[in-house]
């Protein structure tokens, strides 16, 4: 894990806000470095949105110190926001307006460079720059955010929940042209609910709950935490229920999930005692087994006792 730094391109000391008797934010320290990906993990409603808002000044933090760039937060966040580019996981767009004229708005301020280098991408990803915006799906929508987010030269981006709604190879497209944008020196701080895609992405996980940080983690370590986990899963809930009952008659702790078992492996070799298990004649077979691969709620709930998603 890496210590936090006041060199950092995103740096951020005891952030916090408010909304009436809520706490969205207790006081969070983070830092992103040149060349890094960070990610956020969290439910819904766990503050990842508040926070990047917090840093654009969007929204107003109550309290806490917020550097991008080498540039202090200072009043409604304009002398940030020339430095940072942030993508909202709200997709609101104006409807009547051309691809081409939704990203000159959202681009307003920024050099001709930028527009033709956003225009070029959103061509790219196959986008229909002369169509209303009102006859895009949303996934072409997020596209056009992306493609305005990525644009402009800057050293600092906020990305909140980029890829939602993409399919896998659009996604694939976008989490490549973000390692890209890292590898050339910019820090990017995103939000997602796809363990998949910021493991393969991210150099740091940020775990927040209620508005708290609960820890930092890397891929590799995260990977090592998930190797003590398997899941197996069944075609119906009657022959899950009958793999529960044996595994915990025999003493394995599993956790019962609808048609799915989240079982958890002892010993200092878990895929051992994996393969132990799958030879009890006794166990029903599962349809499939994923091993050190957990969905993210799984993960999630296993690691900090709550929902990701």
């Amino acid at each position: 894990m890496n210590n936090l730094s006041q060199s950092s391109t995103i740096h951020v000391r005891g952030l916090s806000r408010r909304f009436g008797s809520k706490q969205a934010l207790s006081p969070i320290d983070l830092d992103v470095e040149p060349g890094e990906i960070v990610g956020l993990i969290g439910p819904n409603g766990s503050g990842k949105s508040t926070l990047l808002r917090c840093l654009t000044g969007v929204v107003k933090r109550d309290s806490g110190e917020v550097r991008i760039d080498g540039e202090p937060l200072s009043g409604d966040g304009v002398n940030i926001r020339r430095r940072v580019t942030y993508s909202p996981g709200e997709v609101n767009a104006y409807g009547e307006l051309t691809g081409k004229g939704q990203l000159a708005w959202l681009l307003r301020g920024r050099d001709a460079d930028t527009h033709t280098r956003a225009e070029e991408f959103a061509k790219a990803l196959g986008l229909p720059l002369d169509d209303r915006v009102r006859t895009y799906s949303h996934g072409m929508k997020r596209q056009l955010l992306f493609a305005a987010a990525i644009a402009p030269e800057v050293k600092a981006r906020l990305l909140d929940e980029m890829t939602e709604g993409l399919d896998p190879s659009m996604r694939a497209r976008i989490l490549d042209k973000l390692r890209a944008d890292a590898d050339d020196g910019s820090a990017i701080l995103l939000s997602s609910h796809h363990f998949g895609e910021v493991n393969r992405v991210c150099d740091r996980l940020i775990f927040i709950q209620d508005g708290k940080k609960l820890s930092e983690e890397s891929p590799a370590t995260i990977a090592e935490r998930a190797r003590g986990l398997a899941t197996f899963e069944y075609h119906d809930a009657l022959t899950a229920q009958s793999a529960h009952e044996q595994l915990s008659s025999g003493g394995v702790d599993a956790e019962l999930r609808d048609t799915r078992l989240l079982v958890r492996l002892a010993g200092d070799d878990p895929q051992a005692s994996l393969a132990e298990l799958l030879t009890r004649a006794e166990l029903p077979a599962p349809s499939s087994i994923l091993y050190g691969q957990l969905p993210l709620a799984d993960l999630y709930r296993e690691l900090y006792g709550g929902d990701a998603c």
